[in-house]
């Protein structure tokens, strides 16, 4: 449940700096770290189709990362 609370509460860090127009190298660490949580309770759960949903989001956020960077 604590792991619920804490990717909820990141949701809303983000949710919050998008309703600012943050600019995405501010995005993108929260957008990861929510990534990388999900991954952790995913394993922790034992749920393949998490794991692989969580997954394909990490690799999405290192794609949008690396495009962000390229374009600085």
């Amino acid at each position: 449940m604590e792991e619920a609370h804490a990717l909820l509460a990141r949701l809303e860090r983000i949710e919050a700096l998008d309703r600012a127009n943050a600019p995405p190298e501010l995005l993108l660490p929260e957008l990861q770290a929510l990534v990388h949580e999900a991954e952790a309770w995913a394993r922790r759960e034992r749920d393949p189709d998490a794991e692989a949903a969580a997954a394909a989001c990490a690799a999405a956020c290192d794609g949008a990362l690396s495009n962000a960077i390229v374009a600085a």
